[in-house]
């Protein structure tokens, strides 16, 4: 995992998972978790771009 790929991670989940997989359910979901609650999105963007 590249340094900017981290650095997404951390401050806009979502932009990172459409970087790495596009648009699809896994970018849903990233929207979804990082607009209930910015920590869930955050892991899940590592968990999804590990």
């Amino acid at each position: 995992m590249s340094l900017l790929t981290i650095i997404l991670n951390i401050l806009l989940p979502p932009l990172a998972v459409f970087l790495k997989h596009g648009v699809g359910t896994t970018l849903l979901i990233s929207i979804l978790l990082t607009l209930l609650a910015w920590l869930p999105g955050v892991i899940h963007a590592f968990i999804v771009n590990q």
